[in-house]
């Protein structure tokens, strides 16, 4: 079953229907670097669901960038030979290719995001986020009244230094520079840095959205993440598997709460502007996010330690909650508590021939 025939996938994207915003896309062209990636593909299915109710000349054209061909024809199979969709085979990393037509709107959601990624592909990790970011700067600022959005991360904070309960988006924490791990939260702030290099001297108009540790229908499960591999677990009806204590604690968001923030910030985000992702019902420690698995799974929690080479690819972070008031100021607001998240997700996996997707 592809993910588009699945009627609780259906309905998890009417979660953005009433997103009071949408006008402002119609007949604009919205480029994505990561397109097929968690996030950029439900973003995808989000905007061209919404175009089949409308004429063409009010249908927004998306522009989804990835590395594998593949992939996105798999993917978006729905969606290929469409007038108002086009996949860029494009890494993130590389100059950017001559495009079907300058988009009005730039989301840079391109990244490694799991730990054995960070360990195994180190310089692609922070490649695909600086010059990623760079590239696409550059462009907008040749289109004028066009907008950037950054994807930035709960990691770029660094380790809680023990003197906040919840980062605002002013913190800053501890982070050891001088290690493989932290090629992807020092990616996160040089790009942010670029953002507000380019607004000063390139009148970008850039905005910025801090996201926190994501879960959802559309991850991969290849995706090393400790979430995502309670998922897969919990899908095959399998023992979750801990490789700590499980003490962690941390900031969640199902991928289309992720996306609705996305939306609020490209469309209603003020220029320069960091706004952190964060619902207090979603902030959790690992060993009950675990358990929430796991109890829907009718399996059990047990504990193994990691390997090395995914050992190296982990956050030493063990609290990092997000402060998102800023972001609720804007009226954005989540959709998933986690307990409802995590259910509904490894429901709509298991319908998916066990989760084994591209």
């Amino acid at each position: 079953m592809e993910l588009l025939e699945n009627r609780r996938y259906r309905t998890t994207l009417k979660g953005l229907e009433d997103f009071p915003h949408w006008e402002r896309l119609e007949g604009k062209a919205l480029f994505l670097s990561g397109g097929t990636g968690m996030l950029g593909s439900l973003l995808t299915d989000a905007v061209m669901l919404r175009n089949e109710s409308l004429p063409s000349k009010r249908r927004c054209r998306v522009l989804a960038a990835g590395r594998s061909r593949e992939r996105a024809e798999v993917r978006f199979s729905r969606w290929l030979g469409d007038a108002s969709f086009a996949f860029i085979q494009q890494d993130a990393g590389q100059p950017l290719q001559e495009l079907p037509e300058m988009p009005d709107y730039w989301v840079h959601a391109a990244s490694t995001t799991h730990p054995v990624a960070y360990a195994t592909e180190p310089v692609n990790t922070i490649l695909a986020n600086v010059l990623g970011a760079k590239n696409l700067l550059e462009q907008a600022g040749k289109v004028p009244g066009s907008r950037f959005l950054l994807l930035s991360s709960v990691e770029i904070y660094g380790e809680n230094r023990g003197d906040t309960e919840t980062f605002s988006e002013s913190y800053c924490g501890y982070l050891n520079c001088n290690t493989l791990r932290a090629g992807y939260p020092e990616a996160k702030r040089v790009s942010e840095a670029l953002c507000q290099a380019y607004i000063a001297e390139q009148a970008v108009d850039a905005v910025i959205l801090r996201l926190p540790r994501c879960y959802g229908p559309t991850m991969r499960m290849t995706d090393s993440k400790a979430v995502a591999q309670f998922l897969k677990k919990a899908v095959r009806g399998e023992d979750i598997v801990l490789k700590s204590e499980g003490n962690q604690l941390y900031s969640y968001a199902h991928a289309l709460d992720a996306v609705l923030g996305m939306m609020w910030v490209l469309l209603a985000g003020q220029t320069g502007e960091a706004y952190n992702l964060a619902d207090a019902r979603s902030d959790i420690r690992l060993r009950d996010l675990a358990q929430i698995a796991a109890d829907h799974a009718g399996s059990r929690v047990v504990f193994d330690l990691p390997e090395e080479t995914e050992q190296r690819g982990y956050s030493t972070a063990s609290k990092a909650l997000l402060d998102g008031a800023k972001l609720r100021a804007l009226g954005w607001r989540a959709n998933y508590d986690i307990h409802a998240g995590i259910r509904e997700t490894i429901d709509i996996l298991r319908e998916l021939d066990g989760g084994e997707r591209p």
